[in-house]
């Protein structure tokens, strides 16, 4: 199981790399739905390891 940082990691990498990637994106300069998912699941992953880390302290 990837630790919280590395998830944040991919997360976020892989909707960069979209985003480069992407005609519509990148090109177009408009975001696409696939664009839009990766950008959700990387705030998903960042609002809960930032909710992890204020329980912890």
């Amino acid at each position: 199981m990837p630790s919280p940082e590395d998830a944040l990691y991919q997360a976020r990498t892989a909707y960069e790399e979209h985003v480069r990637t992407c005609r519509q994106c990148h090109v177009d300069m408009s975001p696409c739905a696939v664009s839009k998912l990766l950008l959700r699941a990387y705030n998903n992953v960042r609002r809960t390891q930032g909710r992890a880390g204020s329980v912890m302290r």
